[in-house]
C-alpha cells in the first residue's frame, strides 16, 4: 500500500516512502537532524524539525493512554454513559441539559452515518462487520448493532475499557453482536480486507504515527467498505505558512500533556494521506459549531457535588486531564483546533 511521512515542520510529504509520522513532541527525547535532544534542554512543546520517534517512547505512551483510560472511564460513564464522544448540536441551541448532551452524543453517531452516506434508507445491513477503532466502553458499536444488525468489534488499549464493553454488550443481549478486546490502532489484530465499515471516533488524537494509523484503516477495510474517520485537528496552514504560531504550539502543546496525544495534524494532512491510496469519495467537514457546547458541559458537571468526589477518587492522570478541559474551549474558540470528519470508500 502507498504510504507517506508527514513532516510537520512543512506540513508537506517528505518521502514518497517513508512510512513514520514525526514523535510525539510533547513528551519525551526528539531526535533533530539524527541527534538525540533532550527535552530539558530544548523547550518542552512542539519541536518541528523532530523526524523520529523512539519506539521506549511509543511503549510509554500506549502505557500512558491505557492507564489514562482505566482510570477516568468508570467517571465517565457515570455522569455521561456509554459514549465517550462529543455531542452534536444545534449550534444556536442555550441552556442544554444533561439528559440533551446525551441524545446529543447518540445524534453525532447518526450525523456522523449520514454524512457518510449511510441511514435508515442506505443502512449498514444486517450481517455486516464493522471495526470499532478506539472503542472506549463501546457504546458506539452497540448502536450500531441494536440499530442496524451489524456485527462490531471494537479494540482500545485500555483493559478495563475492554472488560466494561464486553460486560455491557452481554447486559444489553448483544453479546454476540458486539465483543471487544485490547488492541492496538497501529497493528489491528486482524486479517486484511475484513470489514465492510471501518469507524474511528476520536482515536486518531493519540495516534503517534498518523501514516501507520490510516494505512491500517485502509488495511482492514474490505472492497467498497466506507471509512470513517472523525478526529481533533489543528487548522489548517494557510499557504504562506511553515507551522503553527508559537502561542498555539504551546496551547497544543498544554493539552497534549494534560491527555496523552502526540503531534497534532490538520484535516489537510489527513486527506493527503487518503489521498495517497487512491481511495474514492474522499471528504472532510469542520463540525467544530456543532460541538461547541461540549466542553463547557463536561466542566459543569466535574463542577457538581458527585463529579467533584467522584473525579478526586479517579487518580492523578484523569485529575490532570479535567484540569485542562478549559484548554480545549480555548483553541476552539481561537479556531485552532478543529473537530473534523473525513470519510471516503475504499475501491471495490
Amino acid at each position: 500500500m502507498a504510504s507517506t511521512r508527514l513532516n510537520y515542520q512543512t506540513c508537506g510529504w517528505s518521502s514518497p516512502t517513508a512510512t513514520t509520522l514525526p514523535p510525539r513532541t510533547c513528551l519525551g527525547v526528539a531526535r533533530v537532524n539524527g541527534a538525540a535532544v533532550s527535552s530539558k534542554k530544548k523547550k518542552r512543546g512542539f519541536e518541528l524539525r523532530a523526524v523520529a520517534e523512539t519506539a521506549m517512547e511509543a511503549v510509554e505512551l500506549k502505557k500512558d493512554i491505557a492507564e489514562f483510560y482505566d482510570e477516568s472511564s468508570g467517571l465517565w460513564e457515570d455522569l455521561w454513559g456509554d459514549h465517550m464522544h462529543h455531542g452534536f448540536y444545534d449550534p444556536k441551541a442555550a441552556d442544554v441539559s444533561v439528559s440533551d448532551h446525551r441524545a446529543a452524543q447518540t445524534r453525532m453517531i447518526d450525523e456522523v452515518l449520514r454524512f457518510a452516506g449511510i441511514s435508515e434508507k442506505c443502512p449498514i445491513g444486517k450481517g455486516k462487520t464493522v471495526v470499532d477503532v478506539g472503542c472506549g466502553i463501546g457504546g458506539s458499536s452497540r448502536y450500531l448493532a441494536s440499530k442496524y444488525g451489524a456485527t462490531c468489534k471494537g479494540i482500545t488499549l485500555s483493559p478495563v475499557q475492554a472488560q466494561r464493553a464486553n460486560a455491557l454488550a452481554a447486559a444489553q443481549g448483544l453479546a454476540n453482536k458486539a465483543s471487544f478486546q485490547v488492541g492496538d490502532a497501529l497493528a489491528q489484530p486482524f486479517p486484511d480486507g475484513q470489514f465492510d465499515l471501518v469507524w474511528s471516533m476520536e482515536s486518531g488524537e493519540h495516534m503517534p504515527d498518523k501514516a501507520k494509523f490510516v494505512d491500517e484503516l485502509v488495511r482492514v477495510a474490505a472492497p467498497g467498505a466506507t471509512i470513517i474517520l472523525v478526529t481533533w485537528c489543528h487548522r489548517d496552514l494557510g499557504a504562506s505558512e511553515q507551522s503553527l504560531q508559537p502561542d498555539e504550539k504551546k496551547l497544543l502543546d498544554k493539552i497534549c500533556n494534560a491527555f496523552y496525544l502526540p503531534a497534532w495534524c490538520s484535516t489537510a494532512d489527513y486527506l493527503k494521506l487518503l489521498e495517497s491510496y487512491s481511495l474514492e469519495d474522499i471528504k472532510a467537514e469542520d463540525w467544530s459549531p456543532y460541538v461547541a457546547p461540549f466542553w463547557p458541559a463536561v466542566i459543569r458537571s466535574a463542577l457538581t457535588f458527585k463529579g467533584f468526589f467522584s473525579l478526586l477518587r479517579t487518580g492523578t492522570k484523569t485529575i490532570r486531564g479535567a484540569l485542562a478541559m478549559p484548554l480545549m474551549i480555548q483553541g476552539f474558540k481561537k479556531d485552532l483546533i478543529k473537530y473534523s470528519i473525513i470519510t471516503c470508500r475504499k475501491p471495490e
